[in-house]
């Protein structure tokens, strides 16, 4: 397993098995996208590699190779939190990073039995194992990212195919697989709902 970082771009596509899903989380200055700029891209086909993008302050965000994988319309995208991530992508890539499967929207489906649906929770009962959230609130805009940094971010993307299998093993015994992919269908619109200025509303609540 070794970790890659990129500056602006990773240099060809061809760095990511063409038969796997791709695990994508991000990093940014903050949780507002237009506020916050985004700052870190992670990759990881599940094969035991991970890539990270570091966008810089100045960045115009043309990253044709990064663009171009993120919006295969034939390949499967893997978050913890896909509302998020794809919304930021979308308000400084202008793309969006679909299809996709939310690691977070499964296990609250069929993890009812708890309130903890974070990575490090997710991980811990699921593949039992640590992950430390030790840099989660790191200046992911400074000038250099460290190594404690770099292994922090490449690791929110390392277990997301393993999260997958078990997840899906559990959207089945509960019959909850077509709900599952309905909530993942929606989630680019909850996206967009989100940068339009609907992030905290329910559109679809009475009130």
């Amino acid at each position: 397993m070794a970790i890659y970082f990129h500056e602006e771009d990773f240099p060809s596509t061809d760095l990511f098995a063409a038969d796997s899903p791709i695990a994508i989380d991000t990093e940014a200055m903050g949780l507002i996208p237009g506020r916050d700029r985004l700052c870190l891209v992670q990759l990881a086909d599940g094969k035991g590699d991970e890539h990270l993008v570091r966008f810089g302050p100045d960045s115009d965000y043309a990253a044709p190779n990064l663009k171009a994988l993120l919006s295969d319309p034939e390949r499967l995208k893997l978050y913890h939190f896909a509302r998020f991530d794809i919304a930021i992508m979308r308000a400084y890539l202008g793309i969006m990073a679909a299809p996709l499967y939310c690691t977070r929207t499964a296990s609250k489906l069929i993890r009812t039995y708890t309130d903890r649906h974070g990575l490090k929770e997710l991980v811990k009962e699921l593949l039992g194992q640590d992950l430390s959230k030790q840099q989660q609130t790191s200046d992911w805009g400074a000038p250099e990212i460290n190594d404690a940094q770099r292994d922090y971010a490449a690791s929110d993307v390392r277990y997301l195919h393993r999260l997958k299998h078990k997840l899906d093993e559990r959207l089945v015994r509960e019959g909850r697989v077509e709900l599952a992919q309905a909530c993942f269908d929606f989630l680019p619109a909850r996206a967009l709902l989100d940068l339009a200025g609907w992030a905290e509303t329910d559109i679809f609540a009475h009130g």
